[in-house]
């Protein structure tokens, strides 16, 4: 399977991009290498292959989600560059 470059231009237009003629080219070769590349990966036999979910056997190795503070009020308030009492001090955004 290939392409043309008048499908090379369709792409990019649908794509919001813009390419000079050289670019268009390399597209078009990139592209194409990537069709054929499809191509032979057609030729392998997957019929008795499971698809895979996850790429190792790993599961869940997270570890659990507790809630806990891990920074206090005051030591928060330690790297701010402004503060205000017990605030960040910002700029006022809004009028």
């Amino acid at each position: 399977m290939s392409t043309d470059i008048q499908t090379i231009k369709k792409l990019a237009h649908l794509a919001r991009l813009e390419f000079n003629e050289e670019k268009e080219q390399e597209m078009l070769q990139d592209l194409n290498k990537i069709l054929d590349w499809m191509d032979k990966l057609r030729e392998l036999d997957t019929e008795h292959v499971e698809p895979l979910t996850h790429m190792t056997e790993e599961v869940n190795v997270l570890r659990e989600d507790v809630a806990m503070n891990t920074v206090t009020h005051e030591e928060a308030l330690l790297n701010a560059p402004k503060k205000d009492s017990d605030y960040f001090r910002v700029p006022k955004v809004l009028e």
